[in-house]
Parts: structure tokens; sequence; C-alpha cells
């Protein structure tokens, strides 16, 4: 170790407060780098784990292949897993008594399936051998029908086909029934046998309106014919982006036609087909990296940069006794170099073991509201870890670079008189006379020493600044998350939906007071009518389709498709409540009003994007005209008309928006009534729903199995629901557990400028309170100058916080399109705590300055 690094050594010991600030400073940095690596990788872990769990681990499946097909697909460098599959088809279940789930549903597995796929077994075992079989549970629970372990049984097995349609139908297509009966039709294509050997509970892949009760057999690829065809599912060694393109390569060389992708468990691997998505993923993780690197070289930049502001007599002292440029900086590299080495360890460690700590509090509350299957678990992978060395390291370097550059032009003269940072002159220090005026003459001496100072002045407004962008930044980042995602979901707030066809409401009445319902909601339903929508009151999306095909409008009006919905009295009313809207307004009148859903949220599927826009640009009081089309020539009849009461971007329980050229009204009870007065001819168009939640859905499903009739459909989604609310919340965990340790390294960023800049003013105060300023008239000083810092940090942060919101929001949009709306909410909480952080880190100051003897200040040699 040469002398001026022993030096460098040396003159950290002395210095061991500014060291430890240092070295805390480079901690929160290094930790929040870390911690943000980390807790991306163990996000994303959560949601494969759960994915896998929910429907099984696999990544390509190829449709109706052969044995010489199957050989190409083991031959393939990237298959990890084979995993042989076969939907056999549906057989009539004898004696089942739910009218809803007459079938056996035969689907076959391979060894390697029964273990790759979430097959929960309940008693037996597994199948291992041709005709042996597992039944679900739910056929005697649910359908009354017994089976022991050790039985044997003969099905005739095919497919159900509706008359007329051009594939068969799956289990996720419920049972086709009218009040006359089945208008399916079960054709058989096989008769085979099966032993029974084990007992297993509902598979999580069964939606519970399917109209087939679970049946795996096994399936041995040694006793496959030349002739016979299935599906091969394959798990690939490595996930990769070239997936999609190696995969149908493959097909292609080997004749195999139909590709499918586990799309939902691809895409938690960054890994997706589609382009618009993949330019988002790239463009966020840039931009969001981008700011916190910012984030992390301000805070460290400015321990550095003070550092080397307090060295400047021991550089001096370096460069008088022959110290070259080089060493001079090399000595701050070096320094940087001491404080990483220490540094980066304990901010690892530190960041590990935070996000460590958060996911333990994490998971119990996630387990209690959501009963999520898996849980957060801390995943350390060599790679993120590596990528936090990296960035860390590159984050120090870049810090110590200017500081360092500063060091080496430092001069022994310079150095001595302390000459460097303070360069006054009149114009430099002037400051407007209005000040004077308006605050007194504590606020212009505090803004002439704002102006005196100014490279420590410019340094805490920089910190500042950083902190302003980093929070408005994340929050409006961490918000299109959250939309993003809630865009993409289906909108479902409810645990069961039962499909009253034409049934009438007082019929579905009696299924609200079943067992466990917690709330319901009852709806009407009437589509295909129409309305005409004045040119100027269009969304862009279709005023650039008129530009394209003027003709599609009809005396200068658009052509709109109208969806009715009636909900029940309390429905609509509780609805009207949430909007804000007085629903005595909306009843009880001459003409019917109704509330309109002006926002809809859709999927362009050409471009994939999820897009929210207006529906249609008009005001309350406006009166639609509804006709239908009664014949084939085009006929118009006008049939009533209704006024819109209330506009709304919200839909209630059960109502699901239209695309664009569709509005969608909702109405009262009453509303409903007057406007299908007249329409008794054509009420078999009307349909009847009954949205249900409950705090036990399996249970009221059973319930309502036994006592509904049988041209009633039942579809329980809790479990949908249960995923969906499940990555609403990881997100929301994710996104505010960002934001809270954003807002506190932006916190520590400004606590440690400010308070090592007054630390440095010492001498300057003293100076002040020796030629007679009084503690109430310092006082004043103080808190103008926190005003100056918090003005000027606004009125530098604020618009390149919009640059940079700006920049998100247009990643976003590649893959999601919704209005801009800025995070004024946010805004507000910065410009508030701004003042409040940079008046308590200079109250926190001040307070050990006063404290100090006066003439020792004065004999203080560094500024």
């Amino acid at each position: 170790m040469n002398i001026i690094n022993k030096l460098t050594i040396r003159h950290l010991k002395a210095n061991k407060r500014r060291t430890l600030v240092t070295i805390i400073g480079v901690i929160i940095s290094v930790a929040m780098i870390t911690a943000v690596a980390t807790l991306g990788v163990s996000f994303l872990n959560l949601m494969i784990r759960q994915e896998i769990a929910n429907n099984g681990e696999w990544h390509v499946k190829y449709k109706d292949i052969n044995r010489q097909q199957l050989k190409s697909i083991k031959k393939d460098r990237d298959t990890e897993k084979l995993i042989l599959t076969n939907d056999l088809g549906y057989a009539a279940l004898e004696g089942s008594e739910n009218d809803s789930k007459p079938f056996l549903f035969l689907k076959e597995y391979s060894a390697a399936g029964l273990k790759q796929f979430p097959i929960e077994l309940k008693e037996g075992r597994l199948p291992a051998a041709d005709n042996e079989v597992v039944i679900s549970e739910e056929i005697e629970e649910t359908a009354h029908v017994k089976y022991s372990i050790g039985d044997s049984f003969t099905l005739n097995i095919g497919e159900r086909w509706l008359p007329g349609g051009d594939k068969p139908l799956s289990q996720t297509d419920p049972l086709q029934k009218d009040e006359n009966g089945l208008i399916e039709k079960l054709t058989i294509q096989s008769t085979e046998s099966f032993k029974i050997v084990g007992v297993i509970k509902r598979p999580k892949w069964e939606p519970t309106w399917s109209p087939g009760y679970t049946v795996i057999e096994f399936i041995d690829e040694n006793s496959l014919s030349a002739s016979d065809t299935f599906d091969a599912v394959v798990v690939v060694k490595k996930v990769r982006g070239s997936l999609y393109q190696d995969s149908k390569a493959l097909a292609s060389q080997s004749g195999i036609k139909t590709i499918q992708y586990n799309n939902e468990l691809l895409r938690y691997y960054g890994v997706t087909n589609n382009d618009n998505l993949r330019m988002t993923l790239f463009s966020l993780a840039a931009i969001i990296m981008g700011v916190i690197i910012v984030g992390s070289v301000a805070l460290i930049y400015n321990a550095f940069a003070i550092s080397v502001s307090e060295r400047a007599r021991h550089l001096g002292m370096l460069s008088s006794v022959g110290a070259t440029k080089k060493q001079k900086r090399n000595s701050v590299f070096f320094e940087g170099a001491v404080i990483g080495a220490i540094s980066i360890p304990f901010g690892m460690i530190s960041g590990l073991v935070g996000i460590g700590v958060t996911f333990s509090f994490i998971n119990s509350f996630i387990e209690g509201a959501l009963g999520g299957t898996e849980k957060l678990k801390l995943i350390i992978t060599p790679a993120s870890l590596l990528v936090a060395c990296v960035i860390s390291i590159a984050t120090i370097f870049i810090s110590t670079y200017l500081p360092a550059r500063k060091a080496s032009k430092v001069t022994a003269i310079d150095a001595i008189r302390q000459s460097d940072d303070i360069k006054l002159s009149g114009k430099a220090v002037k400051t407007s006379k209005l000040v004077r005026k308006l605050f007194g003459i504590e606020a212009e001496i505090g803004l002439k020493n704002l102006k005196r100072n100014k490279r420590r002045y410019l340094a805490t407004v920089f910190s500042l600044v950083i902190s302003i962008v980093l929070f408005l930044s994340v929050s409006f980042f961490t918000e299109s998350l959250k939309k993003s995602i809630e865009l993409s979901l289906e909108d479902i707030a409810y645990d069961i939906h039962v499909d009253g066809g034409q049934m009438e409401k007082e019929d579905l009445q009696p299924f609200t007071k079943l067992d466990y319902v917690t709330a319901s909601s009852m709806v009407q339903e009437l589509h295909f009518l129409n309305t005409w929508v004045e040119e100027k009151q269009l969304p862009n999306e279709l005023q650039k389709q008129v530009e394209q095909e003027p003709s599609i409008l009809e005396d200068g009006k658009y052509p709109y498709s109208v969806s009715l919905y009636g909900l029940d009295k309390k429905s609509f009313e509780n609805f009207a409540v949430k909007l804000g809207v007085d629903h005595k307004k909306l009843e009880n009148r001459d003409l019917p009003a109704a509330i309109l859903v002006d926002r809809i949220t859709y999927q362009d599927y050409e471009s994939g994007k999820f897009i929210e826009t207006k529906s249609i640009d008009t005001k309350i009081g406006a009166v639609l005209d509804l006709y239908r089309i009664v014949d084939e020539n085009g006929k118009k009849e006008i049939i009533s008309q209704v006024e819109v009461g209330a506009l709304t971007a919200e839909v209630p329980i059960g109502v699901h928006t239209s695309g664009p050229g569709a509005i969608d009204i909702i109405v009262s009870e009453e509303g409903w009534n007057a406007l299908l007065a007249g329409m008794d001819q054509k009420i078999g168009e009307v349909g009847t729903y009954l949205y249900l939640n409950s705090s036990d859905p399996m249970a009221t499903q059973a319930e309502l199995d036994q006592v509904k009739p049988s041209n009633l459909y039942v579809y329980n989604v809790y479990q949908s629901r249960q995923e969906q609310e499940q990555q609403v919340m990881f997100m929301s965990v994710f996104t505010y557990g960002f934001i809270v340790l954003i807002s506190l390294v932006s916190i520590a960023n400004i606590f440690n400028t400010i308070s090592t800049s007054i630390s440095l003013r010492k001498r300057e105060f003293a100076m002040l309170r020796s030629i007679g300023m009084t503690p109430n008239g310092f006082n004043k000083m103080i808190n103008y100058e926190s005003i100056f810092y918090g003005v000027k940090a606004l009125l530098y942060g604020l618009p390149i916080s919009f640059v940079v919101i700006g920049l998100i929001f247009w990643s976003m949009r590649h893959t999601f399109e919704y209005g801009f709306a800025f995070p004024w909410v946010s805004a507000g909480i910065v410009i508030i705590m701004i003042f409040i952080i940079v008046g308590l880190a200079m109250l926190y100051s001040i307070q050990k300055i006063k404290k100090e003897n006066i003439i020792d200040e004065l004999k203080q040699e560094s500024i």
C-alpha cells in the first residue's frame, strides 16, 4: 500500500463521523438495489409456483401427434420432460343425481404426467397400467353414485356435439339443454373397461360448471400403435425467448399442425410472443432501473462530494509535498473502494434480511386474506446478487468520479486559503429587494447564505430534486402496474353466477336465501337494442373509423348497439349510493332515467393491447332513442326513449362492458318495466341472472345443485376470482413496498445532505450569532432557507418528474392504452413532505449547532 492510500485510510479513521455517514449512505443504496432485485425475482418465483400449483408445469403442447413425431420431440435438445396426454372423451354416468353433471370425462396421462400435474390423491394409488383409473371424489359427494377401489366398469365413450356444430364441446362448455331437456348429443366412438385404483380430489383445472366428472387413466407409451394420436406436453430445459421460434421450427420439420403454449406460466418467466408486451417489459425495466441508479448515485455522490470538500486542506497539503493529479484522484477512488468493500457486503445482507422479514410478515396476511397455496420465498440467485453487486460498484464509481476530478485539481494555495468552495462577487449574492420587504432581513440573509454557498446549496437542491423524481416516478409506475393488472383481468366481483335464462325473477329469488350466501344481485339483460349517436360524440377510435368509412353514418349519426341491464331494487340503490347519485331522482319518472357506463375497457385482439377509453362523449340529461331492427331488410322500429341520469366508469356486479361502438345502460326495476312495456311478444330475448357471494362457495353450489331445476346453469367462479385477487394483492405488496423503500431512501438522502451541509457551515452560523443575531431571528433565517430549498427543488423536480412519468406512460402504451393522469395526489404528498422533511432536517442539525461554543466554532478551519 502506497503512502497516499495510507494517508487516505488515516483520514477516514480520523473523521469517523463523516466516514460512518458515508458508509451508511452506501449501505442504504446497496440495500435498496439488492432488495429491488431480490423482490422482483422472488415475486416472479411466487407467481410461477402458484401457476404450477393450480394448472401444472408445462411450456409447450404438441397436439394430435403420432409415435414418429414423438421421437422427434424426444430428440429435441430443449426437451427436459415429456408427458403424454389424451382426452378420451365423455361417458354417461349411470344413476347420477346431479342434472348438471351427467357425464364422466376421461383423460389419460403418462407416468410423468401423473407427477407433473396437480393431482391430489385422497385414497388408494395412482394408475400404473392400462385401463387403471382414479376417479373424482365429487362423483360420490354430488352425483351420489358409489364406486369403491377395486371396482371394474365398462363405459361407452364419445364426444358431445350440438346439432349443426362444427366442433365437439369441451369441459369448459356447460351442459347444453333447454326446458325440453338435453339439446346436445353424445356420439359414441369406443367401448372400454376400467378398474378403479384410487380416488382423487376434484382437479383445479376442472371448471365447476363442466358437465363431466374427471376420471384419469394411465397411458402407456409402449402400448400405443402407429395409428394412435395423442398430445405431447413438454417442459423445456431452459425457458428462453426463442422458445416460440424453436417449437414452431420443430413442428414444421416433424409435420405437427397444432401447437399450444402455456402463456400464463411463460409470461412470469418474461417470455412472450407478443412484441408489444416485450417492448413494455424491457422499456419499463430500463426506466425504473435508471431511476434507482440515479437516486443511488445522488445519495452516494453527495457523501463523497462533501467528503472531498472537507479534505480540501488535506489534499492541498499532499499537493504541496509533490503529490500528482493522478495520485490525488486515485486517493478519492481508493476511498470509494474502501467504503465499497465495507458497505456492499453489509448493504446486500441488509437488503436480503429486510426483504426476508417483510416476506414473513406478508405471508401470514396473504394466507389469511386469500388462502393462497403458495407463499413468498426469499429467492437468492447468483444472477440477482451479481446484478446488485455490479450496479453497486458502478454506482460508487460514478459517484466518486466527479469528486475525484475535483480533488485532482486542488492546488496547495487554494486548499490552504479554502477559496475554492466559496467564490464571491456582488452579482453572485445579489437578492431582490422584494424578498426583504416581504419576508424581512432574516429571509434576505438566508437567501444570501444559499447563494454564497452555491455548491452546497445546489448539492442539497439536487438531492431534493432526485427524491421528488424518485417518489413521483415510482408512485406513477406502481399505480400503472396495478391498473394494467386490473385491465388485463376480467372483473369478477362475485362467487357464483346462476344463469336463469328466461326464468322469472321470482323463481330465482329463493336461491338468495341459501346457506352461506352473504350478498346477491339480480340482473335482467336485454341486448340487440340500438341507438343513434352524433358524430361529435364518438370516441377517437370510432372517429378514425368514420374517416375511413364515411358511409357507416346514417344521416350524420353512428349506429350504436345497446345493452340494457335492470337491477333489483336493493342492488340498484346500493350501486347509486356507491356512485354518489340520488336513486330517487332516477325512479318514478315519465321518461325512464338510466346510469350510462361512459368508460370501457377491452382488448384489441389485432394488436393485443388492453385499451381503456370513453364509450360515448355525452352529458347528463341527454335523451337516447332506442330502436331495434325488426326484419332482414334493416327496417327499424323505435321502442322507447331513455334519459341519461348519471355517468360512470364503474359497473355493478354482473354487468360486463361491451367494446367500442356499444353502450351499456343500467336502470332500476321500475325503469326496466317502463322501457319494456309493450314488448311482451319479444320478451324471449330477455335473460335473467343471479349473482351470489358466499362465505363457502362450494357448499352453496352443492345446495344449488340439489334444489335448482334442470334447465338452470350454475357457474362457480370463486377460484378464478381468488386467483385474480391474489394477483392484485401480490402486485400491491410489490408496488407499495417499492414506494416505501424509495421513500426511506429519499428521506435518508435529504437528511444526510442537509445535516452535512449545515455541519460544514458552523463557522458561518457562529459569526452571525457573534454579531448579535437573536435566536428568534436565527430560527426565522433557517426557516426561510428551508422554504427556499423546497421551492427551488419543486421548481426543478416536478417538471423532471413529468418527463420521467411521460416515458413510463409511453412504455406502457405498447401493451395498455388508457388516458394519462398525472399523480396529483402523490404530487400533493411530495409538496407537503418536502417542506416537512427539509424543516425537520434543518431543525435537527441546528439544534446540535446551538449547543456549540461560538469561540470554538470561529476558530474552526474547515468550512
